[in-house]
């Protein structure tokens, strides 16, 4: 009886297949080219996709909901869909397309955002930083470990100046985090790091320095995002992790640097800094290791108004303990930033009761993207170690 239902339902199953003829490839007559998004000479995207079946596409573009922009596409006779912007400045932009309700990335393309449910895909216009030029070119290295304060296997990206990988002179540190819900390979492939860090190098706009580029999520247990509601998740996730990224990289990230690389071990050697749920890492970790580091960048962050912690809310008091060890303090917010505008307005107006001196920008027409923070990273760091 068993094998007759299998039978039964293997063959109901390979007949509703054969009923249901889906192509799965564009035919082999027509280019890659023709179905394939691109950016063109006048710095206009075309975004193409190949669905044939499908009623209606839409390309959408934007960081986060309240910033998207959705726009029709049209089809033509082979099934290809299309749509052209108007010409737009160099910089790397992120989309993904709506499929008859269904979002999803752009199969034709291998720049994916690194996500933790990668959902978004990423188009480079060229002419800017960003770009990959004929200049010296550092390495990237990434180090692995097991953690013995997390119980677990993790990673974390370095980019060395190039010809410095042996540096005699000992070299600076920053230390930067990406946001909620990256992963370890944001700062490498959305932010950009290692061309910004190239070319302001070679411009000598910079100094030489190590950029570690940590996972700001530690995927503990009790600190998975996906187990909390989004609307409680500040006040469950973001404590909860934080504690464990801080002492992993007090117990193990700064010293594996140290033993690693011939880097400086004082704090004026020594920059933090991140963007979104990176930022709050960065408050938290700058303000209860105060003496560790000189410069410390909040962009864009969740912070202690909405995320508190007793100890940093104590040390924001320290006016002058702030003031006399750090060389910069940066906070960089959109003016349309609807996520964690009012926690970084929050923050400048404690400081400025406290008296704490801060770098402090408030930039209009941009929210909670990478608009902002990729221009806020280049500008600071063009700043450190001077």
């Amino acid at each position: 009886m068993r094998c007759h239902v299998l039978c039964c339902a293997a063959a109901l199953w390979s007949g509703s297949l054969m009923a249901i003829p889906l192509p799965v490839r564009p035919p082999e007559t027509v280019p890659p080219a023709d179905y394939l998004s691109q950016v063109n000479d006048d710095s206009t995207i075309t975004w193409r996709l190949w669905a044939p079946a499908a009623k209606a596409v839409e390309v959408v573009t934007g960081a986060t909901p309240d910033r998207y922009v959705s726009h029709a596409m049209s089809k033509d006779d082979r099934g290809i869909w299309s749509f052209t912007s108007e010409a737009v400045k160099p910089d790397l932009y992120e989309y993904f397309f709506n499929i008859d309700g269904f979002r999803s990335i752009d199969t034709g393309s291998a720049q994916a955002k690194p996500q933790r449910q990668v959902n978004t895909s990423l188009i480079l216009v060229p002419g800017s930083l960003l770009d990959v030029r004929e200049v010296p070119h550092g390495e990237i290295h990434t180090l692995t470990w097991h953690s013995s304060v997390l119980n677990r296997e993790r990673q974390l990206s370095v980019w060395v100046p190039p010809g410095m990988e042996k540096s005699a002179e000992p070299l600076p540190v920053l230390y930067f985090y990406h946001g909620f819900g990256d992963t370890a390979l944001s700062a490498l492939i959305q932010g950009r790091i290692p061309q910004i860090m190239d070319n302001l190098l070679a411009e000598k706009k910079i100094e030489p320095m190590l950029v570690v580029m940590p996972d700001t999520e530690t995927d503990l247990a009790e600190a998975v995002p996906e187990n909390f509601a989004p609307a409680s998740r500040r006040q469950t996730f973001y404590p909860r992790n934080a504690l464990a990224a801080d002492k992993e990289l007090i117990q193990e990230i700064i010293p594996q640097i140290a033993e690693r690389y011939n880097a400086r071990k004082d704090a004026e050697g020594r920059a933090l800094a991140g963007l979104s749920q990176g930022g709050y890492q960065a408050l938290i970790s700058g303000m209860r290791h105060l003496d560790r580091f000189a410069w410390l960048g909040v962009f864009s962050g969740v912070t202690t108004e909405s995320v508190p912690d007793f100890r940093v809310a104590a040390q924001l008091k320290k006016n002058q303990a702030i003031n006399r060890q750090l060389k910069l303090f940066t906070l960089v917010t959109g003016e349309e930033d609807i996520i964690t505008g009012r926690d970084m307005t929050g923050l400048k107006a404690l400081l400025d009761q406290n008296g704490v001196v801060t770098d402090w920008h408030s930039l209009p027409g941009l929210g909670h993207e990478m608009a902002l923070w990729r221009p806020a990273y280049i500008e600071f760091v063009q700043k450190l170690f001077r």
